[in-house]
């Protein structure tokens, strides 16, 4: 699980091309998402001037995950047969963020693409 959120962010920080499974895209937004929640928790627990501190590096944390996580998003989309431009429709309040989510739980195209090999073949391509 934490070697997809590593992948996202070692590998592919801002890149924008290509693919991206669905394995990659919820598991890398899943541990940032725990990883956010841990912080704001133990901020929370803590309080005074430490707590403010951890808030702070909470906000870095999510800064530092800005362009990975708009950019495997933009992968994830490209892997349904989707400009990454469709991401865009999130900024429209309940039903951009509702096509948004569709969008990225559609399974990935079998075939290669506009954008792309499979990326669940990979294996099988490497040979």
């Amino acid at each position: 699980m934490f070697d997809w959120f590593l992948k996202v962010v070692k590998e592919n920080y801002a890149t924008f091309t290509g693919r991206a499974s669905r394995a990659e895209y919820w598991y890398f937004t899943l541990v940032a998402f725990i990883i956010s929640f841990a912080i704001s928790a133990v901020a929370t627990l803590i309080g005074g001037g430490i707590g403010g501190l951890l808030s702070g590096l909470g906000g870095l944390f999510s800064l530092a995950i800005l362009v990975p996580s708009i950019a495997v998003g933009v992968r994830r989309l490209h892997d349904t047969g989707k400009s990454g431009w469709y991401l865009l429709l999130g900024l429209i309040p309940v039903l951009g963020t509702i096509a948004v989510i569709y969008f990225l739980v559609q399974p990935s195209d079998p075939d290669t693409n506009l954008y792309g090999y499979n990326p669940e073949m990979a294996p099988f391509l490497e040979d």
